[in-house]
């Protein structure tokens, strides 16, 4: 809650201070619009995490939601002929809503399954059953907090992609951090050594660079 909360807090932060010059506001867009955002990213959670942990297992995944979400978000533009980015609202409130809510789920412990490998590394963490394992979470946290800072820092400074591209380059930036972190955790392995979350990121991966381009070439 307090992720989401404080995610809220900075999205209307950030508005008043520097999107309200470059942002579509959803309002403007439609209802449609945030319907098809809250059922794209509700969908993706679950089914990304149930693939991950098995059918019989239902799960949740914010890479599953985040992915989900941009699905039906591209699907609802191509529908209405809108080629402009509708995202750039989500990019600070989205790192920084993951960096808060991955150190809850650190606190959370082993019932969690957001943990990491076993490791001889001075900073492996018990969780309680005797197994020294990366902080995964904490890794993640602390590149999307890196992430939300160099953006904050390109928007004080009205940077170029800050303008034109932010959501794919934050897209781009989750992603690839999360496909590194997935080789330290402890989840099955569905295409050699990869995950489901990773072939979702180096789809993601090539979704921000296409979509990244395709901008650059409209400006």
């Amino acid at each position: 809650m307090l992720a989401w909360l404080s995610a809220g807090l900075l999205a209307r932060v950030l508005y008043r201070w520097r999107l309200h010059e470059i942002a579509l506001p959803v309002r403007d867009i439609g209802v449609g619009y945030a319907l098809c955002l809250a059922a794209g990213a509700i969908a993706g959670a679950w089914l990304a995490g149930s693939l991950n942990t098995g059918l019989a297992h239902p799960s949740h995944s914010i890479a599953g939601a985040l992915a989900g979400g941009i699905v039906a978000v591209e699907l609802w533009k191509a529908a209405r002929g809108v080629k402009e980015s509708t995202g750039v609202i989500w990019v600070g409130p989205l790192a920084l809503g993951i960096a808060v809510g991955r150190i809850g789920c650190f606190l959370a412990g082993l019932p969690d399954m957001t943990y990491g490998v076993p490791t001889s590394l001075p900073w492996g963490v018990d969780f309680g059953d005797g197994i020294p394992r990366h902080p995964v979470q904490l890794y993640e946290s602390a590149a999307m907090a890196a992430f939300l800072a160099v953006y904050l820092a390109g928007l004080a400074r009205r940077a170029p992609w800050t303008r034109i591209g932010a959501f794919y380059v934050f897209v781009l930036v989750y992603a690839a951090q999360r496909f590194v972190w997935e080789f330290l955790k402890p989840y099955p392995r569905v295409l050699g050594p990869l995950d489901v979350f990773q072939l979702l990121g180096l789809v993601m991966i090539g979704y921000a660079l296409l979509f990244y381009a395709r901008a650059r070439r409209t400006v």
